[in-house]
């Protein structure tokens, strides 16, 4: 059974906008996934949905089997905690007033997570390659990549089944990008990823399986390393030819 199911999903905002034309593709547990395509592609939107932030016009999303409900708490509270987000800046993303230890605990008291919640946050610093004494400090004492570490952190720290990273590295300068894509591949072979990205490089060096968007509709999908290796649709090759070295993931 697929962790994540999608299928056949569209939505529009309005009438005259359609963004997602009946997407369907699937996460398995353990899995990565790579979500590509352009802004406009609809990718956001995408996210959106499996997020449980909106429903789908037509179609349904599935997690473990079980139809994502955004109207029915009981569901998305255990969906909470089995599926969290890590966005794209840094920098936006982590309330400056708060040290580092709130922050990371947030969703551990949100989603009243009982147990040493101290334990918890070091465990989860220490998965990102972070010290435990970052907890008494604040957002603004750290760099970038340090940031999107706490991020990370703060995602992990329930112990999601799932992590979705939107445009996690696009912020970042490109040694600091490295390092948390290998950071997200150390994390992906204890939790299924959905990593959504304009990046095709990245995504080839990052996730097992590729989803290639365009304009609402998935164009192609399939092995990472098979499909950049030979892309059998139009705006795939175009994406790949801007790309001018790729390395391709086993």
């Amino acid at each position: 059974m697929s962790l994540v199911s999608v299928e056949h999903v569209s939505f529009a905002y309005t009438a005259e906008r359609p963004i997602l034309d009946r997407v369907s593709l699937a996460i398995a547990p353990g899995d990565s996934v790579g979500l590509v395509g352009e802004s406009g592609s609809g990718k956001t939107t995408l996210l959106r949905l499996l997020l449980g932030l909106a429903r789908p016009d037509s179609g349904e999303i599935r997690f473990d089997g079980a139809l994502l409900d955004p109207g029915h708490r009981a569901f998305m509270r255990h969906f909470r905690r089995q599926a969290q987000v890590v966005f794209q800046d840094p920098y936006s993303s982590l309330d400056p007033r708060q040290k580092i230890f709130s922050i990371i605990a947030e969703p551990l008291r949100s989603l009243r997570i009982e147990g040493d919640h101290k334990e918890m946050v070091a465990k989860a610093l220490d998965a990102v390659g972070l010290s435990p004494d970052a907890a008494d400090r604040y957002p603004h004492q750290f760099s970038g990549g340090q940031r999107q570490r706490i991020a990370i952190a703060r995602a992990i720290v329930p112990g999601p089944r799932l992590l979705l990273a939107d445009e996690a590295v696009s912020a970042l300068d490109l040694t600091t990008k490295v390092r948390i894509v290998d950071l997200l591949a150390q994390l992906s072979t204890s939790m299924s990823l959905l990593f959504v990205s304009h990046d095709i490089g990245v995504v080839a060096a990052l996730c097992k399986r590729i989803v290639i968007l365009e304009k609402g509709r998935i164009v192609e999908q399939g092995d990472t390393a098979a499909v950049l290796a030979a892309p059998q649709h139009p705006y795939t090759q175009r994406l790949l030819a801007s790309v001018p070295r790729l390395s391709f993931k086993d």
